[in-house]
């Protein structure tokens, strides 16, 4: 374990004493229910360590309080492993580079309360990093030399429990986002369905383990008709439910006995709706390069789908390794090591934000 000795010291390590030759960036993630602590040095991953929270399942879903609790009581160790696994000492480090938003509140306080009390105490600047900024960035962490990176510009679908968008990534500080959801994400579709049907939080990936045993035919789901590129899950959800409350009122055990095929034909559903804005941003962009991002993105038959579509129309494809689709520190690090090249530091003054747009 690594000792955390911090001084009193009030001043930061000045901007242009920084190797920038050689940048060692502690990447720190707690924006809903995993803490995580990750090292980068020059844009080579050398630990990613991550906590999760079981505390949340028995209630169906994240509890902020008890998810704050939580990171204050793994962040130390959490830290401590990912230095420790990086070989390296806090006094080796660079800067800095924590989740800022969007996220839970009392969550994200924890983190960002950590980052700058430890670089009080190493005298190095911190990085303030947007949540999503991350999950788009993750496709340009690598674990050696030379990992395939995609090259701008590039479209980013980036889906999760709490965001579906449409990402035109010009540059590491420069992406408009084409489309995104209305009302629900993808995510949230997956989940509540899981949830009605009774399989245990967080549904998504109870989904995707029975999708894989059922027909994606059997049952046909509401798809929303949405102009230009946004999308919209919530009628889906209720063409769900419905399809579920009336088959029920003919056979109590229909979901029970059908449970594959739901899954199925949910999850298939979902793609077929990500996949269709997706095709129409390619056409409309030009762009040849498409990369996929957010929790939804460890999904199989999402995964399956853009490897199928960017095959089928000579396009380059970046899905990421699974590990970095969910919330975790690599992709917080990445980022940050980039704001870092540029010198775009953080002050103290900095505060967690709840919600916020690309």
């Amino acid at each position: 374990m690594c000792n955390f000795a911090f001084s009193t010291a009030h001043s930061t390590r000045i901007d242009n004493r920084i190797d920038m030759s050689r940048l060692t960036i502690l990447g720190i993630e707690s924006s809903c229910d995993d803490t995580s602590a990750a090292v980068i040095t020059d844009g080579i991953l050398r630990s990613n360590v991550i906590a999760s929270q079981s505390v949340h399942e028995e209630y169906g879903g994240v509890v902020p309080e008890l998810a704050s609790r939580a990171h204050q009581q793994n962040i130390v160790p959490v830290v401590s492993a990912a230095l420790s696994r990086a070989g390296i000492e806090p006094k080796d480090l660079d800067a800095i580079a924590f989740t800022r938003g969007p996220g839970l509140l009392g969550s994200l306080l924890v983190g960002t309360s950590f980052a700058k009390g430890m670089s009080l105490g190493l005298r190095i600047p911190i990085i303030d990093v947007n949540h999503l900024h991350g999950h788009v960035l993750s496709h340009f962490i690598r674990r050696k030399e030379d990992d395939e990176v995609p090259e701008f510009p590039f479209l980013c679908l980036l889906v999760s429990g709490g965001n579906s968008q449409i990402i035109l990534v010009k540059s590491d500080s420069n992406m408009e986002i084409l489309g995104q959801t209305i009302d629900d994400a993808a995510g949230e579709a997956f989940d509540k369905c899981a949830k009605v049907m009774g399989l245990p939080y967080p549904g998504g990936p109870h989904i995707d383990r029975l999708a894989a045993e059922g027909n994606p035919a059997r049952f046909k789901f509401a798809k929303p008709r949405m102009a230009g590129l946004d999308y919209s899950f919530s009628g889906l959800k209720t063409s769900f439910l419905y399809t579920l409350r009336d088959q029920l009122k003919l056979n109590p055990a229909f979901i029970e006995e059908n449970k594959a095929d739901l899954a199925a034909s949910l999850q298939r559903t979902i793609v077929e709706i990500l996949i269709d804005k997706l095709d129409a941003a390619v056409k409309l962009t030009g762009v040849k390069t498409v990369a996929i991002g957010g929790g939804v993105s460890a999904n199989s038959g999402v995964r399956q789908a853009v490897a199928d579509f960017c095959g089928s129309r000579g396009l380059k494809a970046f899905i990421p390794e699974r590990v970095f689709t969910t919330d975790n520190a690599a992709m917080v690090a990445i980022a940050g090591y980039f704001k870092c090249l540029r010198k775009d530091f953080c002050s103290y003054d900095e505060v967690p934000y709840a919600r916020v747009t690309i």
